[in-house]
Parts: structure tokens; C-alpha cells; sequence
């Protein structure tokens, strides 16, 4: 039985409520957040924490807590459910209120949910040595995707297809060019270059990708923020994912046809050792 946070409390998971009129049930009207936990300490805390008050502010919403409260809570959480090694859930709505589509009053108490997934194969993943399968599906989400919203229905019917199609997750594509996988960025390497779609509004902007690309630069190796084809992805020679639950995460093939040598590439290799390396000195 999980201890998790709700307005406040820290109560046994099956005694955790929110109102049948919050935001975030009835129209999505929430962000996210998900943080790593590896040997007991979180992972890029500051860059999520950073991120999570951007979204609010995009949406105009109040932040229920600061930052100070919000790593404590973070902490409590890891010590009541001795988690080690997992992931950290926190979603912020605007709060409970008469359906409407126009915001609420200003004063609404925003409602502020946390909870722990315990995740023992978070950094062994099998995947890492096998490599990910991706499909391309058509980017159908709404425009604002650097905003970190809960509306992850299409994300969702795409990892669906993904697993329909044999695959492990999808690329999502948009005017011939891959804007990012379902719940991760997306990038390939050619020739020794790292190449990844571009900051704006198309994509969201990854904390893991911030570090991982920040990384490869310190260590000599050359990026490229632009749009890539998906012709491009498969004469790539490596290709790869990132996110805060899967870190570096090698992708093997593309709509069925191998990326590379269809196995897991040495670049790909040493970019997520490094960001384990970093990211472990830095936790919290």
C-alpha cells in the first residue's frame, strides 16, 4: 500500500480523493511532471521543478507550492514508500469547480496529486541492450506540445498502435518531419552527428534532453537542433530516445527496417553512460 500526497495529506493510496469537479478530470486542464529516483535521490529535480512552472505559467495557473515545498514533499514521498529506484508522478489542476468551460475564480485552490511508482529495471532496462522498435504515426495533438499538459489521449492510442504493429513505441510525424515519440524526444545519429528537432512549440522540451545534449556537446560531439525526415532516420546509423523514466534508450529500427546495424550503436552507448554518470553525481 502506497503512501501518496493530495492537497496537503500524505495518505494510504486507497483513501487518496480529488472532486468529480476538478479541472483535470473533466477537461485536462492540468500539467505533469515525472521525476527519476536512482539510489534513493531524484534525478534533474531542478530542471523539472523549473519546467513545472513554466507550464503554469503558460496556462495561467497557480502554483500550489514553492519549489522548497515541493523537492520536501518529493523527499517524504521517497522516504514513506522506501523508494529506491522508480519514478515520481506530481500533477497540478486548477482546481475543483462548477463544469464551465471559462476558467474558475482566481482564488479556486489549485489541486496538487503525487505519487511513486517503485521501478526496480528503471536503469536495466532490457531494452537497452536489445534496442527499441519504433512505427511513424501522423502528429495529430493539439499545437501547444512544449506545455506539459495531461492531455496524453493521442500519445496514448499511439503507443496502442505501436504495440498493434509489433513495435515498442511510435515517432510522431508532422509535414514529413518527426517532432518526438509518444512520451520521449527523438533523434538519430549520422556521420558522428547528433541530430534532434529544434526548441518551439511542436515538441516539449525534454529536461533529459537539456542534460543529455549539454553532455554530448562537453565531450566534443557535434549537435544539430533541426527537423529530420523520416528518410533521414532510416539511412541514419544509430538512433535514440530520451526521456526522464528511460534516460538514453537506443532505437534499432523504423517501420520495420533496421536503423544502422540494427543493434544498439557505441554513440548512443556513451551518451547514456554519461548522463548516468552526471546525473547520479547531481541527485538530490
Amino acid at each position: 500500500m502506497r503512501t501518496v500526497y493530495v492537497n496537503g495529506e500524505y495518505l494510504p493510496e486507497d483513501q487518496a480523493k480529488v472532486s468529480v469537479f476538478d479541472r483535470g478530470f473533466l477537461f485536462a486542464d492540468a500539467v505533469y511532471e515525472v521525476t527519476s529516483v536512482l539510489d534513493g535521490k531524484l534525478i534533474a529535480f531542478p530542471g523539472h521543478a523549473a519546467r513545472l512552472q513554466r507550464s503554469l505559467t503558460e496556462l495561467d495557473m497557480a502554483s500550489p507550492v514553492s519549489d522548497a515545498e515541493l523537492l520536501e514533499i518529493h523527499r517524504e514521498l521517497i522516504v514513506r514508500n522506501d523508494l529506491t529506484e522508480g519514478l515520481i508522478y506530481l500533477q497540478v489542476t486548477r482546481g475543483a469547480a462548477d463544469r464551465d468551460f471559462l476558467y474558475p475564480a482566481p482564488d479556486t485552490v489549485p489541486t496538487l496529486v503525487l505519487f511513486t511508482q517503485a521501478k526496480p529495471a528503471l536503469e536495466h532496462s532490457p531494452m537497452v541492450q536489445t534496442g527499441m522498435k519504433i512505427v511513424t504515426i501522423p502528429d495529430r495533438r493539439w499545437g501547444r506540445r512544449d506545455i506539459k499538459t495531461t492531455q496524453l489521449l493521442y500519445p496514448s492510442m499511439g503507443k496502442m498502435e505501436a504495440r498493434a504493429r509489433g513495435a515498442d513505441d511510435a515517432w510522431m510525424v508532422e509535414d514529413g518531419a518527426v517532432t518526438e515519440g509518444t512520451s520521449n524526444n527523438a533523434y538519430i545519429v549520422k556521420d558522428g552527428v547528433i541530430v534532434t528537432r529544434h526548441l518551439g512549440e511542436e515538441i516539449l522540451h525534454g529536461i533529459t534532453r537539456k542534460a543529455v545534449l549539454a553532455f554530448a556537446r562537453e565531450a566534443q560531439m557535434k549537435v544539430e537542433e533541426r527537423p529530420f525526415t523520416v528518410e533521414e532516420a532510416l539511412s541514419a546509423d544509430e538512433a535514440f530516445i530520451t526521456s526522464a523514466s528511460s534516460f538514453v534508450t537506443p532505437v534499432v529500427s523504423i517501420d520495420g527496417a533496421d536503423i544502422g546495424t540494427g543493434k544498439p550503436g557505441k554513440v548512443v552507448a556513451r551518451l547514456r553512460e554519461i548522463y548516468l554518470g552526471e546525473m547520479r553525481k547531481a541527485g538530490i
